[in-house]
C-alpha cells in the first residue's frame, strides 16, 4: 500500500500548533480538570480544604479572564506525537517543527524559560535544549493522521518520581505497599495536591517510569484502564490514597488524588518493577490533530 505524502503545509501546520499547544496547555485546564476539581469543591467536607480548593477554581478563573498563565512553573516541555502509519512523513522534519514551535512559544510570547543544562544550569531562554523538549513517538495503525499532545511538566510534580524493582515473591501486596508508603512518606503535600498519581508496572526500569509518565498526564480524568484487573486496581488505589486524609494542598481533606491511572507491560520472570509519577491539580495538556495537507483540529 503506497502512502500518503504529506504536504510542506503540514510541517508549517506542526510548527504553528507545537507554538500554539504550549501556550494553550500553560492557560486554558482542560475541561475534566475543570469538572472534577468543582466536583471536588462541591464535595469536601472540611472548610480548610474547600478554602483551598476556593482558591484553584478562583485561580482558574482569572487565567481565563485575563488570558493569564494557570501557573508560574511552564515546566519542561514534553510532546507526545502519533503519526498514522498511512503517511509517509519525513520524521527528522518533523522534530525540528516540533522543537522550532516549542522555541518560539516562549520567545514570542514570552513566556518563563525553565530548561538548563545539568550542572553549568545554562538557560537557552527558548524551553530547548540538548534532547528537550522530550518528544515521544509512536506509530498508530490505519490512521492517516498525525495527533500531537502537549503537556508542560511542572518541577513540583515531576520532582515526585519513583521507580522500585521489586521482585516477583512481594507479589501484588508489594506493590500496593510501595505506592500507599510512597505517597505517604515522600509525596504527601509536595506537588500540589490534589493530583493525579500515574503508576508504572511492568517492563524494564525504563519503561516502567515512562508508562507512569503517560498514566499521570495522557489520560482525561475519569478514564480508565481497559483491562478489568487494572482498572480494579486503578480504584482500590483512588480509595486507599484518599483515606491518607493528606488533602488539598496537604492540609487535610477528603480528596488527596483526583484520579489514579496504571499503565503496565509485561516483565521479566525475575522482576516486578513499579513507577510513580505525579501531575499536580493544574493537570495542563492540549492537543491538536494534523492531516496531511496541514489542516487541522484543536483540542485537549
Amino acid at each position: 500500500m503506497s502512502k500518503i505524502p504529506v504536504s510542506d503545509s503540514f510541517y508549517q501546520a506542526v510548527e504553528e500548533l507545537s507554538k500554539d499547544l504550549y501556550v494553550k496547555a500553560l492557560k486554558d485546564l482542560p475541561p475534566d480538570v475543570r469538572v472534577v476539581l468543582k466536583d471536588t469543591y462541591e464535595k469536601e467536607e472540611t472548610e480548610t480544604g474547600r478554602q483551598v480548593l476556593a482558591t484553584m477554581l478562583d485561580n482558574i478563573d482569572i487565567a481565563d479572564s485575563r488570558n493569564r498563565l494557570i501557573c508560574q512553573d511552564t515546566g519542561i516541555p514534553i510532546y507526545f506525537v502519533k503519526v498514522g502509519n498511512q503517511l509517509s512523513v519525513d520524521f527528522v522534519r518533523l522534530e525540528e517543527a516540533v522543537v522550532k514551535g516549542c522555541q518560539r512559544a516562549t520567545v514570542e510570547h514570552p513566556l518563563r524559560s525553565s530548561v538548563v543544562s545539568p550542572f553549568k544550569r545554562q538557560n537557552n531562554q527558548n524551553s530547548s535544549g540538548y534532547r528537550i523538549p522530550s518528544i515521544n513517538y509512536d506509530v498508530v495503525q490505519d490512521n492517516d493522521k498525525v495527533e500531537i499532545l502537549m503537556v508542560p511538566k511542572g518541577s513540583g510534580s515531576e520532582n515526585m518520581s519513583f521507580l522500585k524493582m521489586l521482585i516477583p515473591a512481594e507479589g501484588v501486596r508489594g506493590v500496593k505497599r510501595f505506592i500507599l508508603e510512597t505517597i505517604a512518606q515522600n509525596v504527601g503535600a509536595n506537588p500540589c495536591p490534589p493530583y493525579v498519581v500515574g503508576i508504572g508496572i511492568g517492563g524494564t526500569a525504563d519503561m516502567c517510569m515512562k508508562l507512569a509518565k503517560i498514566a499521570a498526564v495522557t489520560r482525561p480524568i475519569g478514564a480508565r484502564n481497559p483491562d478489568p484487573e487494572m482498572a480494579a486496581f486503578e480504584e482500590e488505589m483512588y480509595n486507599a490514597i484518599n483515606d491518607l486524609g493528606i488533602g488539598p494542598m496537604g492540609l487535610g481533606g477528603l480528596k488527596t488524588a483526583l484520579a489514579v491511572n496504571v499503565e503496565h507491560a509485561y516483565t521479566h520472570i525475575t522482576q516486578n518493577p513499579v513507577a510513580i509519577n505525579i501531575q499536580c491539580w493544574p493537570a495542563r495538556r492540549a492537543k491538536a490533530t494534523i492531516s496531511f495537507d496541514g489542516k487541522f483540529e484543536v483540542g485537549y
